[in-house]
């Protein structure tokens, strides 16, 4: 019998980068937020681990234990001391190093789905717990739903989602892929303070992401798309991660389609809606 799960998308409502620790990593603050759309994984028991890679952006992956999906499915298996294997097939739909979370909500998904497969039955913190080094995204993309982020964006506090779920959501990449790790070696020092407490909705409007005009700078197409976007009347428009996919929040469908319309044809876009 085969199992499926959706790697929904990450959105970041609001990211302040606050110091550079001496590990090389950054402590942040995060608002994440999720899509109800993403790529998705499918699989089904066999004696063995693999991996099949398909989809629009499946070209750009290696199947092998690179990819996140099998280094979270060999974790997991050596971990739980787990006997049986996998044969897991990846439907790549999002664009690849695009700042929506794409590996990391690819490895949460992954361990949903291991978790069911294999009769693991533990909790969503146990897996966040073992999964975490693999990547700091992880966690959040396992719940998959509104939270405080802190740390490197490991420690999570749960928001309530009340102000923003089933808000229509325009996801919009120019295809061009920008290094996280260039982006945050950028990061000029200066503490962009901390993402206001209370109501997710307001500490979003108030906040800001600081990699923003550092990913500008290096992929100037995101000015641009931010630019396209703030003049559909949206309720909040902002970039995503370290970039270069940007995103719209709109009150009205009709709104988000007129802004889709406006995009460059060779853009790639996804019209969705919070979970």
């Amino acid at each position: 019998m085969e199992h499926s799960e959706v790697a929904f998308a990450k959105i970041n409502l609001a990211l302040h980068v606050r110091k550079r620790r001496a590990d090389g990593y950054h402590d942040i603050e995060t608002l994440f937020a999720f899509v109800q759309d993403g790529d998705v994984l499918s699989a089904s028991l066999t004696d063995t681990l693999s991996l099949e890679i398909d989809g629009p952006f499946g070209a750009g992956l290696q199947a092998d234990e690179s990819n996140l999906v099998l280094k979270t499915a060999l974790c997991l298996k050596t971990h739980f001391c787990v006997t049986q294997g996998a044969a897991i097939r990846l439907d790549k739909r999002l664009p690849i190093a695009s700042g929506i979370g794409g590996g990391s909500a690819d490895a949460a998904a992954t361990a949903r789905l291991l978790n069911q497969l294999w009769g693991l039955d533990v909790s969503e913190q146990l897996l966040s717990d073992i999964l975490a080094p693999l990547g700091a995204d992880i966690p959040a993309c396992i719940y998959s739903r509104p939270s405080f982020g802190s740390g490197t964006g490991t420690a999570l506090v749960f928001l309530d989602d009340g102000n923003i779920t089933a808000r229509h959501v325009l996801l919009v990449n120019p295809l061009q892929s920008v290094s996280t790790a260039a982006i945050f070696k950028a990061w000029g020092g200066v503490d962009g303070g901390a993402v206001g407490c209370g109501d997710i909705w307001d500490a979003a409007i108030t906040g800001h992401n600081d990699l923003e005009p550092i990913a500008a700078a290096i992929c100037p197409v995101i000015t641009d798309i931010l630019d396209l976007l703030s003049l559909a009347n949206p309720a909040f428009v902002r970039m995503s991660g370290s970039g270069a996919t940007c995103f719209a929040l709109f009150n009205d469908k009709m709104d988000l389609e007129t802004a889709r319309a406006t995009l460059d044809p060779h853009w790639w876009s996804m019209a969705t809606m919070l979970r």
